[in-house]
């Protein structure tokens, strides 16, 4: 009985290295120069983001890609162009594709103040981080981690989560985040003199650090509150799911 299953052990362990085998990888890597100001778009159906905003003068683009087969690369084709309206980054699996066996794992590292205008992923997870000139993500499947944040900021997941920490309001920029179903957490790195915040989730709870005058008796939950002047705008929406505000310090 023993030997039996120690075989079988075996048998198994053969089987996951051969199909580990099986996978064909295929990396990409380009850097390009930055214009401040220059729209970034990203693209790609499944796998994981990651952006990183730092101090650096230029665009670095790694794509990783994953696929049963060398052969099948060409269905999810990897885009890094700099074009005159905007740079372009993508892994999108052609005709509209869903397979969930080609998967692209994206490493941007960007100058903090780039403005990526597009982020747009069907599944996997998105990670952001360090970015203070804005961005506007949305993963259909999935979620987005999103670390010292700030600017215009616009995230949206459909069946999945956000989670965002040491988050700023700064003056000219906003917060809105929405989920369809799934939590949604939000986390200032200090609490703002001046916000306008508003919260609202058809079937779920909301918790704040933060005072909010809450209207929670019939229907939607919804608590709202003005800081000072009343900008910027945090606008947190959720359809099925809690909300959660937190302050750092």
């Amino acid at each position: 009985m023993v030997r039996t299953c120690a075989a079988a052990l075996v048998f198994v362990s053969w089987c996951a290295v051969l199909i580990g085998a099986a996978d064909a990888t295929d990396r990409v890597t380009r850097t390009v120069p930055f214009a401040a100001g220059r729209a970034i778009r990203v693209d790609t159906t499944v796998g994981d983001v990651t952006i990183v905003g730092s101090n650096r003068p230029d665009v670095a683009v790694e794509i990783l890609r994953r696929a049963p087969s060398s052969a099948i690369f060409a269905k999810f084709p990897v885009v890094i162009e700099n074009a005159a309206d905007a740079l372009r980054v993508s892994s999108t699996q052609l005709a509209d594709g869903r397979d969930p066996a080609l998967i692209s794992t994206v490493v941007i590292r960007a100058p903090a103040n780039a403005n990526f205008q597009s982020i747009r992923m069907f599944e996997g997870r998105l990670r952001l981080s360090g970015l203070t000139g804005g961005c506007d993500a949305d993963v259909r499947r999935g979620s987005i981690e999103a670390t010292a944040v700030a600017g215009r900021v616009r995230l949206e997941s459909g069946l999945g989560s956000v989670d965002v920490k040491d988050a700023a309001l700064a003056p000219g920029g906003m917060l809105r985040i929405r989920v369809f179903n799934g939590p949604l957490r939000v986390q200032l790195a200090h609490a703002p003199e001046n916000a306008r915040i508003l919260a609202v989730t058809l079937n779920g709870q909301i918790r704040s650090d933060i005072p909010l005058t809450m209207k929670d008796q019939f229907g939607p939950r919804f608590g709202e509150t003005t800081l000072g002047n009343g900008e910027p705008v945090m606008s947190l929406d959720v359809v099925k799911g809690d909300i959660a505000i937190s302050v750092a310090r």
